[in-house]
């Protein structure tokens, strides 16, 4: 018998174990094995949004921290836009891949580990960005994800992502079942759409910038597919 709960940390952790996808290194690994499966987001290609942001204002470099950086597209754009880049994956095979990309890459660090427990070199960030890795977190990780931009992001710094968007009829596109019926399924089913008033909800402490639909782009541009939903906010 084990009555081994108590503390909130206590309790995420067991709630962590109800699920049994996407959730470990181990899965993410075998993900990332084969680097020629046809995975949209496999190019070494940015974001679209991140890009205009970076293009057109109002990111204007600092101190950048990406959340699930996969194999490091985002970061080295990042990082050639002026940043100075830790980016963090729980996947070791996706972050010796981003490690490949950069090369003699300078301001950008790689750092293998989870999210929210990862030592840094900085208290808080300018800019804090994430391309995918919130529509794969329980609905239990978003009290973790938020004190973790409450500790991270810097007052007047921004806060960007793209998460699977809800009501495009995608196959690509994540799942709208709700909350509670994912504990009673034990699975995640893939990742979770969210809807604009969703990600207002969520992250209703900061003020929106921009919320919309990815664009769609050319495999030889940036990289968007009309299935993901982006946004940017300011603290």
């Amino acid at each position: 018998m084990n009555r081994g709960v108590r503390s909130v940390d206590d309790l995420l952790r067991l709630l962590d174990g109800l699920f049994d996808d996407r959730s470990t290194s181990d899965w993410w690994d075998r993900f990332y094995t084969d680097r020629d499966r046809p995975v949209p987001f496999f190019v070494s290609l940015p974001d679209e949004n991140l890009d205009g942001w970076l293009r057109d204002g109002p990111l204007r470099g600092g101190r950048a921290l990406e959340l699930g950086c996969g194999p490091g597209r985002n970061a080295l754009r990042l990082a050639a836009a002026g940043y100075e880049v830790d980016a963090i994956d729980l996947s070791p095979t996706a972050i010796a891949w981003a490690r490949e990309r950069a090369g003699e890459t300078p301001g950008v660090r790689f750092h293998c580990a989870d999210i929210f427990a990862v030592e840094l070199p900085h208290e808080t960030y300018d800019l804090v960005y994430d391309s995918g890795c919130l529509h794969h977190l329980a609905p239990h990780r978003r009290i973790s994800y938020l004190a973790l931009l409450d500790r991270r992001l810097a007052p007047g710094g921004h806060f960007g992502l793209t998460c699977f968007a809800a009501g495009t009829g995608d196959a690509n596109s994540g799942v709208e079942i709700p909350d509670a019926q994912l504990y009673r399924d034990g699975s995640l089913h893939g990742g979770l759409a969210y809807d604009p008033d969703d990600l207002r909800r969520l992250f209703g402490s900061y003020t929106e910038v921009e919320l919309r639909a990815m664009n769609g782009e050319p495999a030889d541009g940036l990289f968007g597919v009309p299935f993901l939903l982006t946004g940017l906010f300011s603290r």
